[in-house]
């Protein structure tokens, strides 16, 4: 049989089965294109199905969020939940608050979050979730209505042994506690394990907070130092100015790094001196403000409209740490003309097809986001198991435990990348090492 034929023709089926939904395609594309080798080497997978079964989810669930406004009006929004594979663990991934949020989207992020979540080496299955509802320029009270809303349907689907969701784009620390605080009503029984990155002060995990942002920072320092290298030095330009990107900013600050620029969905600022993460901190973690605003603190510092011209700034490493596809063909020439050598991804698919396979062809370090983005659901993982022991480390602890995690996801997919004779490309690496543990756990179980 031929191997590329085989898996075009899967791909075509997932198209046919979901028309429309160009993010889910894209993801479903990038994993597929690199599993011909292992499926050349392993015609087992072809015979038992598993590539048939893993693009199409074990279970898709959408349901209506009614809520009342600070007006008294009731407003509607739309759930999700995709429960994708659950081979090696219970379904775990975040859930995402956003007006953009649909079908697609939260197809592409499950999917992407079972190979994610094998390369951590943590049982962890694949899952994601989230609702279209916008909580910017909402009342804590708005907010919390509509969390208890939201956890009133999806608390029949989730379980500290079935599905753990934590939080994404738009949901931190206070809408985990409001979720929580629901569903250990609606349970009776106080499940921590149930939901991650949950309060210090109720079974949360120290290190949660900066997770994602350390751990691709901790990616790209092994990537860098494979090749000679470090970050130290280094000018650096990250999107984004959420909870990725703030920690991302600061352990590459500390590491030597200069950090010169970052954005959010408005634009975005150039501080020639140096990033003060410690001002991006307060104006969207305590003050939920726009990231022009930082103006009012360094006069010198440059607010650009439009964030996807922060790619033109001319840097050493470019951290995509914003949404998807944020990074084009076009702004990936823009950048390898500007003499970029590295680039990893803190969001999820922040590079298209078409930028990517340019970072590729012209030797940019390029560090996908289901490895270089791992560390938050890998901490995630370990406030789970925390919460199993009742138990909690310190700091320094879990974020070692983290380090060690994220230099392993770098090991396990450059080694499966020259395995297969391609060498330093980590998207097919990282594809390859997550697929193969996954794939020989549903050929253990069985078909169904």
């Amino acid at each position: 049989m031929n191997m590329q034929s085989y898996v075009n023709e899967i791909f075509e089926t997932v198209k046919k089965r979901n028309p429309g939904e160009s993010e889910f395609h894209q993801a479903v594309k990038e994993v597929l294109d690199s599993l011909v080798p292992v499926l050349e080497k392993h015609p087992e997978y072809v015979t038992e199905g598993v590539v048939d079964r893993i693009v199409e989810p074990e279970r898709m669930i959408m349901f209506r969020v009614p809520w009342v406004d600070d007006n008294g009006k009731v407003q509607v929004n739309r759930g999700f939940r995709v429960q994708f594979n659950s081979a090696i663990g219970p379904y775990k991934g975040g859930l995402r608050l956003h007006p953009s949020v649909n079908g697609s989207i939260i197809k592409f992020l499950g999917f992407e979050q079972i190979f994610k979540n094998s390369l951590t080496g943590l049982p962890i299955g694949g899952g994601k979730g989230g609702s279209d509802f916008d909580p910017k320029g909402k009342s804590d009270r708005e907010v919390m209505r509509f969390c208890q809303s939201f956890m009133s349907e999806l608390y029949r689907h989730i379980g500290q042994f079935t599905d753990v969701p934590a939080g994404d784009i738009g949901v931190g620390g206070r809408e985990i506690g409001y979720l929580f605080g629901q569903y250990k009503k609606l349970k009776n029984s106080y499940d921590a394990g149930v939901l991650t990155g949950k309060g210090l002060n109720y079974g949360g995990s120290l290190t949660r907070t900066e997770a994602t942002g350390y751990g691709l920072i901790y990616f790209v320092e092994r990537m860098l130092n494979e090749k000679g290298n470090s970050i130290k030095d280094k000018t650096v330009v990250v999107s984004g100015s959420g909870n990725v990107a703030i920690y991302a900013i600061q352990k590459a600050q500390e590491l030597g790094a200069k950090v010169v620029a970052c954005s959010d969905s408005a634009g975005y600022i150039y501080d020639k001196n140096g990033i003060d993460v410690e001002i991006v901190k307060r104006l969207k973690e305590v003050e939920r403000k726009r990231i022009k605003e930082y103006l009012n603190y360094h006069k010198d510092a440059e607010y650009h409209e439009g964030s996807t011209d922060v790619w033109t700034i001319k840097c050493d490493v470019a951290l995509p740490c914003a949404t998807q596809n944020e990074i084009d063909e076009s702004s990936a020439k823009t950048l390898i003309d500007n003499g970029v050598i590295a680039v990893a991804e803190g969001a999820n698919m922040p590079s298209t097809l078409e930028a990517t396979e340019l970072f590729l062809e012209n030797n940019v370090l390029f560090g996908p986001a289901k490895a270089a983005n791992a560390g938050g659901v890998a901490v995630s993982a370990l406030e789970m198991s925390q919460n199993s022991i009742r138990l909690s480390w310190t700091f320094e602890e879990v974020d070692e435990k983290l380090k060690q995690i994220m230099i392993n996801i770098y090991e396990n997919a450059s080694a499966a990348a020259k395995e297969y004779g391609k060498e330093d490309n980590l998207v097919v690496g990282a594809n390859i090492a997550g697929f193969k543990k996954v794939a020989d756990a549903m050929m253990a179980h069985g078909v169904i």
